[in-house]
């Protein structure tokens, strides 16, 4: 007389298809490798996505060392400096073009600075900005 299994317990050597197998999600067999020609698998290299992430982070840790960031908060920040840094740079291209020069010098930066920024905060960035530039050209 054959065994009879219950019906309630499964084969131990049938397994159910897994969610996504096949379709190279992840339980494909790629395993996200490339292969050529003769099959050797070759890692596709990541793009490199530029971000002002680390410069926040070391930023936030000297004002806070206790305190940490949110992937979501960072995005903000990167965002919101990406934003300064475009007004900043526009608006001094566009002084430069008015004195009809070819170069934009840290004078032009100054100065674009001190119109987008409002007061005291434009103050502290000029002085700022005077301190990195001068660290800058002393360690030259």
């Amino acid at each position: 007389m054959p065994s009879q299994r219950s019906p309630t317990k499964r084969s131990p050597t049938k397994r159910s298809p897994q969610k996504g197998a096949g379709k190279g999600g992840k339980g494909s067999k790629r395993g996200g490798k490339a292969r050529r020609r003769g099959g050797a698998a070759v890692r596709r290299r990541r793009r490199r996505r530029e971000s002002y992430g680390i410069y926040i982070y070391k930023v936030l840790k000297q004002v806070h060392p206790d305190t940490g960031i949110s992937s979501r908060g960072m995005s903000i920040m990167n965002s919101f400096v990406n934003d300064v840094f475009e007004r900043v740079a526009a608006e001094a291209s566009r002084l430069t073009k008015y004195n009809r020069r070819s170069t934009v010098s840290s004078r032009e930066i100054q100065t674009a600075v001190r119109l987008l920024l409002p007061g005291e905060l434009a103050k502290h960035a000029v002085s700022e900005g005077t301190k990195a530039v001068t660290k800058y050209t002393t360690s030259r």
